[in-house]
């Protein structure tokens, strides 16, 4: 009898001990699976960056990261969506992706929004288009909704502006934000941006020399286009501020090509001086209507400081060195022109 229940008694213990095993390792393969699942290295390293779309849908989001391989599992990812309540959290963005990664720690930044910013840098762009472009390239919006505000007498007012020298409010500079920042945000930190480069000295600056912070961009622009060395940009600037106060058409040639929107134009023939447009100054008095290119930094603030002198004419040397004669008389400058004007001929430059 005693011998029965030691029996009874041991087999119980070691289902116990049986039942506990199995227990343990079914929660310890449980645990392994969630583990896995959330914590498990899966994001590959086929893409560096993962771009979601304004609008986008978790729909989307999976079909990107599955058309383009960003994680090894998409089952187990589209489980941790699910569980983690990332389907109703998408956010648009730009976000950095390291080879590695996990489901939970990638859902989280995606679920929070936790960006990389991009890095903007611009300069010396002609044409409103050719920024839009630029810029497209860099942020979501494309480069037709960005024109369409440069465009827009309406939104630009807003800011003081006309669709002529909206230009001017883009000062070039390196710039952070956030790629999936929309068409009115961007403007909106550009003339941020502009505020505060026009501080009240620099407006008084402006008003010194009788010309609006618009104008000075312009003035600026032109001075950008003739200067190929910057150190020459304060006696090109002091120059054109003289024919300004004598009421002497500006006449620069590459108002001209602006105008006539062909910038393989080498020679400024006499043919051209004629070309009916408001940004001709051989025919108008006084500065164009907005800028003919991007004005740099460095011949906005060569306008407000610009070299005091009696210089009202100015021919590129025969050289071809970049830089300038000055004169203050036409006879001195005829002289000058005709140097070029042969040197120009010596190398078969007709247009």
């Amino acid at each position: 009898m005693d011998q029965t229940k030691t029996s009874s008694g041991t087999f119980k213990k070691k289902f116990i001990i049986a039942l506990v095993l199995i227990i343990i390792i079914s929660l310890g393969l449980t645990g392994v699976f969630y583990y896995l699942r959330y914590f498990g290295p899966n994001v590959t390293d086929k893409k560096e960056y993962l771009y979601i779309h304004t609008g986008a849908t978790y729909q989307d989001v999976y079909k990107t990261i599955k058309d383009e391989q960003i994680v090894k599992d998409t089952t187990t990812f589209n489980w941790a969506a699910e569980n983690m309540k990332y389907k109703s959290r998408v956010k648009p963005g730009r976000y950095h992706l390291k080879s590695g990664m996990s489901n939970r720690r990638l859902i989280n930044m995606l679920a929070s929004g936790a960006q990389e910013p991009v890095t903007l840098s611009f300069h010396n762009l002609r044409l409103k288009g050719e920024f839009a472009g630029f810029v497209s390239k860099k942020i979501e919006p494309d480069s037709a909704a960005i024109v369409g505000l440069l465009d827009s007498s309406k939104f630009v007012e807003q800011y003081g502006f006309t669709t002529d020298n909206v230009y001017s409010m883009f000062i070039p500079n390196t710039y952070q934000l956030y790629w999936n920042t929309s068409p009115e945000k961007f403007f909106k930190r550009m003339y941020a941006n502009y505020e505060k480069f026009w501080t009240p000295e620099r407006k008084q600056q402006a008003a010194a020399i009788d010309l609006s912070p618009v104008q000075v961009s312009v003035l600026a622009s032109i001075v950008d286009a003739e200067a190929l060395h910057d150190d020459e940009m304060p006696t090109i600037a002091g120059l054109y501020l003289n024919r300004i106060r004598k009421g002497m058409k500006l006449e620069s040639d590459p108002t001209i090509i602006f105008a006539k929107n062909d910038f393989k134009i080498k020679r400024v023939l006499n043919k051209y001086l004629s070309y009916n447009s408001p940004y001709n100054t051989y025919l108008h008095t006084g500065l164009p209507p907005g800028p003919i290119m991007m004005p740099s930094e460095r011949a906005i603030l060569s306008v407000l400081n610009y070299k005091k002198s009696e210089y009202i004419y100015m021919c590129a040397k025969e050289d071809f060195s970049g830089y300038h004669n000055f004169a203050t008389n036409m006879a001195d400058h005829l002289v000058n022109a005709h140097k070029f004007q042969r040197a120009l001929n010596e190398r078969n430059i007709k247009k």
